[in-house]
């Protein structure tokens, strides 16, 4: 029979208090997709990745959330990363993904594990001016309200997100949108969350991520949506690279997570974090 374990961690953080939940599912091979979906319904976390030795440091990772087959999840990316390095070890493993094979670097810091995982290459296109008008009034955003200095935009760092930058803290702080229109529209653009971003200064930017296409009204802590923004703002030139960003993210929710975010002048983006187990 082969062996399994089911674990449960809040990426992001150093607190069980913060972070953004997930769950890791370890075994010698996979489950298959009917029951990784009935594990991750079961669990209820945002994502939970189900993770299969492929050679040495190198593991298969499938990620799912409550709803449905997600192709990439940056949070549970670093929780995997922790407990493959608690339970195997510290160093470079490399995770293959449905959207490519990702380096995932796990090391030891001032007794925590950390997880630093590298995104495939970055993308964006400007947002249809069609669709920035539907997700606008979804979320009762007026377009005044953006900030003019980052652009509209469709960014990808393994799946796509949508950026808006608002001008104000207030703005971000204030959401509350149709749940269901949101995730039609973004159903029909293949968009995995809404990355809404509000920026204090060159270094720190505040971000929320509604994500109703998984069946949850807001993430926590986003790792796929920060590398997806990360290499929007170098491939437009809206910021020098290399770069190291902190975004900021669940403060609103009651659950404050980091995300430290290190953009390279080519390649993918990285972002890295620690995790803490909630089982």
């Amino acid at each position: 029979m082969s062996k399994s374990n089911l674990r449960r961690l809040s990426a992001f953080t150093t607190d069980p208090k913060g972070g953004n939940p997930a769950g890791v599912w370890i075994g010698d091979t996979l489950p298959s997709n009917k029951k990784m979906q009935q594990i991750a319904a079961e669990v209820g976390f945002s994502e939970t990745a189900f993770v299969a030795p492929r050679s040495g440091k190198n593991r298969t990772v499938r990620y799912y959330s409550p709803e449905a087959e997600v192709p990439f999840c940056g949070h549970a990316t670093v929780a995997t990363g922790v407990a493959l390095g608690e339970d195997s070890g510290q160093g470079n493993y490399l995770f293959q993904t449905n959207v490519g094979d990702i380096p995932v670097e796990v090391s030891k810091q001032n007794g925590l594990m950390y997880a630093s995982l590298t995104s495939v290459e970055p993308a964006f296109e400007s947002a249809p001016r069609g669709l920035l008008t539907k997700i606008l009034n979804a979320l009762g955003w007026d377009e005044n309200e953006l900030e003019e200095s980052i652009p509209p935009a469709r960014a990808f760092g393994g799946n796509w997100h949508l950026v808006l930058a608002t001008k104000t803290k207030q703005r971000l702080d204030n959401l509350d949108y149709d749940f269901e229109t949101l995730k039609a529209i973004m159903l029909e653009d293949d968009l995995t969350t809404i990355q809404l971003i509000w920026k204090e200064n060159d270094h720190k930017i505040h971000s929320r991520n509604p994500f109703p296409v998984g069946g949850v009204v807001e993430d926590s802590a986003t790792g796929a949506a920060a590398v997806a923004l990360g290499g929007y703002l170098r491939e437009a030139n809206l910021i020098t690279a290399p770069k190291q960003i902190n975004i900021l993210q669940g403060e609103v929710m009651g659950r404050p997570s980091q995300l430290e975010l290190s953009i390279p002048t080519v390649g993918g983006i990285t972002v890295s974090g620690s995790a803490v187990n909630l089982d």
